[in-house]
């Protein structure tokens, strides 16, 4: 299972598209302007106790660049982990640390499928889950996984500063 769930973290992202500005609109207050962070993560996965067909991990990242800080969460997956399969998995994970400069935390949730060679991976802010500098949080992450390394492209919007 372990190495479904591996797998399945490493599937190329793509992301669905929420509410955009068209080029030269500028937002207003009811609409926050978008950003980007970017940067690299350290992720740390580990077995937990579960009941076939699902297997069950532990997340811990270490994030760097536009966030810099930890996560913490849990992974639930399935799938035969064989090459080519299908295969899910879901898992909220807390962040706790800053946003380009801003502190506070954040609830990711993921969604992730494998079908048949088909990936398909989404992870938003679950809607009211920063506090901090961060209450009203909104956005998508998405992943790449290069030559082994994990980095990522982190599109929010944030309240403006009061």
């Amino acid at each position: 299972m372990r190495v479904l769930a591996v797998s399945l973290v490493v599937i190329a992202i793509s992301l669905s598209a929420g509410a955009r500005l068209v080029a030269g609109q500028t937002p207003t207050p009811s609409q926050p302007s978008i950003h980007h962070a970017t940067g690299t993560f350290d992720v740390k996965l580990t077995p937990q106790p579960s009941d076939p067909p699902l297997g069950r991990m532990s997340i811990d990242k270490q994030f760097h660049g536009g966030l810099e800080g930890t996560s913490k969460g849990e992974m639930l997956a399935t799938g035969s982990g064989a090459k080519g399969s299908s295969g899910g998995y879901v898992a909220l994970e807390q962040f706790t640390g800053t946003l380009d400069g801003r502190k506070g935390t954040f609830i990711l949730q993921h969604s992730g499928t494998l079908d048949h060679g088909a990936q398909h991976l989404t992870i938003t802010v679950v809607p009211d889950s920063g506090t901090g500098e961060l209450a009203g949080l909104t956005g998508e992450l998405s992943i790449t996984i290069a030559e082994g390394k994990h980095s990522y492209d982190f599109e929010y919007s944030l309240p403006q500063a009061k």
